[in-house]
């Protein structure tokens, strides 16, 4: 395969998919994900039989155990994907919707009007589940979509991709509107993201490596996170026991996800009381410990956290601790070592809260509640094409409104400018 000429294809027949998908009416978008979503639900036996072709051959290659959990299908996962399709179905259709109108003195009216961003290619590790999720926000946002998945995930990507032409197809829309990358050569990425007269937008999906170099070759905007380190601070006006279930949840529900807990902060008021409570449920999960003096002084357990710790995102059952004054400390502990991901505190004082709010400098900030939230289908968007760390265009979980854009519109009676 001239990987060059197959990518150009890819392009061309996207961005002419594109013009199609601004113009199809919310009906038949609708009807779009509604098939794909019984597809999907109809063809669970295959979608899982490929699923275990990619598991078996990246268990054989190596594949650490976080990325094994990110790229393994289940029954729930599944329905889960079917579930967001139709949850997307439900929402508003943003495309075509005026605001803002507004008289000017010299009789105009002048607005604004959502769009689609036209084509978005996105680029994604080991995650089968962001080929359903992606390919629904691109079709009700209007988008055409280019997905690259990864290696690892060929069969299972395919085998989706196949439910997705097929409720595209149903519905009467261009099955080019979804395509999804067929060869595994690394060449097929470099493309995509210099293909700037094709695709109008990146969003890249996986370890930091490979954001890294996304954001440093890419010819085409990208929205993006690099990593996410997350914080739990547990106040020293924390409920103990809701304070617990947080942390608990925060780290050990998943472990290999963006929005799981890396960093737990506690103040030096409280620390006798929830650490060694806590840490008992962590070390009897086998999460290891790595703490800061005042901490191992409290759990004899803990390994010595070193600089790099705080820095780091494990996306395993590792967990990094540290004693602190109270909040002003953890809002700077935040701000050196944070990613601007998601940072939640526990606290019954609700002025402590509304500053942690305001200060820390995140795309999710939570009181009193588990960073695990931090997702697009538990935000009400349906699903998400990933979490954007930036502060332009789309912030946080990245649902259908951070795929579209708005142009002014202006609506005129013969009016000329003197």
């Amino acid at each position: 395969m001239n990987v060059k000429e197959y990518m150009q294809g890819v392009g061309k027949t996207a961005r002419a998919a594109s013009r199609l998908m601004a113009l199809a009416d919310t009906a038949t978008k609708n009807r779009a994900l509604t098939e794909i979503a019984s597809s999907l639900q109809n063809e669970t036996a295959l979608l899982l039989a490929a699923n275990a072709k990619d598991v078996e051959a990246a268990r054989a290659n190596g594949l650490d155990s976080a990325s094994l959990d990110r790229l393994t299908l289940t029954d729930k996962t599944i329905h889960g994907m079917a579930e967001g399709l139709l949850q997307i179905a439900q929402l508003p259709d943003l495309i075509g919707a005026i605001s803002d109108m507004n008289y000017r003195p010299s009789g105009i009216q002048v607005g604004k009007m959502r769009v689609p961003l036209g084509v978005i290619g996105i680029i994604y590790e080991s995650r089968p589940n962001v080929t359903a999720d992606a390919a629904g926000l691109c079709l009700k946002s209007g988008n055409a979509a280019i997905l690259r998945g990864g290696s690892e995930a060929i069969h299972s990507n395919q085998a989706i991709a196949a439910c997705v032409h097929a409720g595209l197809r149903i519905a009467g829309l261009p099955e080019t509107a979804v395509q999804v990358i067929t060869t595994t050569d690394r060449a097929a990425v470099g493309e995509l993201i210099t293909m700037k007269e094709y695709v109008d937008v990146i969003v890249p999906r996986g370890g930091k490596g490979l954001i890294e170099r996304i954001s440093a070759e890419a010819r085409i905007p990208v929205i993006k996170h690099l990593h996410g380190i997350c914080h739990v601070y547990i106040d020293d006006e924390a409920d103990l026991d809701m304070a617990i279930s947080i942390a608990d949840n925060a780290k050990t529900h998943r472990y290999g996800v963006c929005n799981a807990m890396e960093t737990l902060l506690v103040a030096e008021g409280i620390a006798a009381r929830v650490l060694p409570r806590l840490c008992k449920i962590y070390l009897d999960k086998n999460v290891e410990l790595r703490g800061d003096e005042a901490a191992r002084q409290l759990v004899a357990e803990m390994k010595v956290a070193g600089e790099e710790d705080w820095h780091t995102e494990y996306l395993e059952p590792i967990l990094a601790v540290r004693v602190v004054s109270g909040l002003d400390e953890a809002i700077a502990h935040i701000a050196a070592y944070g990613s601007q991901h998601t940072d939640s505190i526990v606290t019954e004082n609700y002025t402590k809260a509304m500053r942690f709010l305001r200060e820390v400098d995140s795309s999710s900030v939570m009181v009193n509640a588990s960073t695990r939230f931090a997702d697009g289908f538990e935000y009400g968007l349906g699903a998400e094409i990933g979490i954007s760390t930036d502060k332009i265009h789309a912030r946080g979980p990245v649902g259908l409104e951070g795929l579209t854009s708005q142009k002014y519109i202006v609506l005129g009676s013969g009016q000329i400018r003197v």
